[in-house]
């Protein structure tokens, strides 16, 4: 009889103020996941990392890499990026070591399905920076440096690029990166040796002025791409196709109701397992907005709204079996857990509450 498997969840925080938030996280907290309600319980802290807000896992869960979300390191105007190995026993973590992100406020980051590659997603200055992993798990210098450039119709918002995500398609030769500035999802094809992003052909999709693509999550045929939009709170289907990379809008819809008239902006996009769902994140509503997907056309339908008990929904995740959704909000600092039901999307809270300072990102690891 095989023992049960165990469950870690790994939260980013703020641990310094930025512009947009009073950081008081202590670093990357980490927390055994209880499969029967949601709920987190406490394992430890891996503390004295700046800002790690959003996080990644090599795929055989033995290392962990974040952004330092920070404008500026010694002078210079880039953030960082940090390696971290799991201890398999405990889930606890301990520092490897950090590079420069070449970029200002990172904001995002993924590993390729290999483990052999993490690229990063810097905000202020719209690059993108990719990284070979070296045989302990630690990061070498950039390998590569790639940078946006253009601007778009919303002169506060969009006077330059800025580089939101990153996404690798789940054939791991494309990696997607949503630019808010620049109205742009650019498509790069992966390099793995030496760790280069080549531009696509086609090199992008422009999205309708004023969106403001910032996270994408694919479904899990490969068939689809959905994008969440961060000015215009409108989530966007795309045909994706799996050989070329090339995208193609299929429809876009709103995230919030119609009779809703405050100030929002959207956060975060995530496809459940069974590929029938997906849901998105309002803050100013502070909602998660739920949607049927038509596996055959990629067409959505509202299923509707669900308040995320919480101020700021900046990340939310499905655990890996999809049975829960927890929500981070960030401005209240608590993570509450929703039971999902597989055969409706519906969101029902659990009663399961979390307190974590300034939570942005939420990963799952099972051991």
């Amino acid at each position: 009889m095989s023992a049960t498997r165990s469950t870690y969840v790994y939260v980013g925080t703020y641990t310094a103020n930025l512009a947009h938030v009073v950081g008081k996280g202590q670093g990357i907290h980490v927390f055994k996941f209880d499969q029967t309600n949601g709920a987190l319980e406490p394992v430890g802290v891996a503390g004295g990392v700046l800002n790690p807000s959003f996080l990644t896992v090599d795929p055989r869960g033995r290392y962990l890499y974040c952004v330092n979300e920070t404008k500026e390191t010694a002078g210079e105007p880039v953030g960082g990026v940090s390696a971290f190995a799991i201890d398999p026993a405990t889930g606890e973590l301990t520092f490897l070591n950090r590079q420069s992100s070449h970029g200002g406020d990172p904001c995002h980051i993924t590993v390729d399905a290999t483990g052999s590659v993490v690229v990063v997603a810097n905000h202020e200055n719209g690059s993108v920076a990719a990284y070979l992993i070296k045989p302990d798990g630690s990061l070498g210098p950039a390998s590569d440096v790639v940078q946006h450039i253009g601007s778009s119709v919303d002169p506060v918002n969009q006077k330059g690029p800025h580089a939101h995500s990153v996404n690798i398609d789940r054939s791991n030769r494309f990696a997607l990166v949503c630019d808010k500035g620049i109205d742009k999802v650019m498509v790069y094809r992966i390099d793995r040796k030496p760790g280069q992003l080549v531009p696509n052909s086609p090199p992008f999709v422009i999205a309708r002025p004023g969106s403001a693509p910032r996270h994408l999550a694919f479904h899990p045929s490969g068939r689809y791409a959905f994008v969440i939009n961060e000015i215009a709170s409108t989530l966007t289907s795309y045909a994706f196709d799996g050989e070329t990379g090339a995208l193609a809008e299929i429809e876009t819809v709103s995230t919030l109701p119609s009779d809703y008239l405050e100030k929002n902006s959207t956060a975060d996009i995530r496809v459940h397992p069974n590929g029938k769902f997906v849901y998105g994140s309002n803050r100013g509503h502070n909602s998660i907005a739920s949607f049927a997907i038509d596996e055959a056309t990629g067409r959505l339908t509202i299923l509707g709204y669900t308040s995320t008990q919480g101020a700021t929904p900046r990340n939310f995740n499905l655990d890996p079996s999809g049975a829960f959704l927890l929500a981070a909000n960030q401005n209240s600092d608590t993570i509450v857990a929703f039971a999902v039901d597989p055969k409706t999307g519906a969101l029902t809270p659990t009663g399961a509450v979390s307190r974590v300072p300034t939570p942005v990102c939420i990963h799952f690891v099972e051991r």
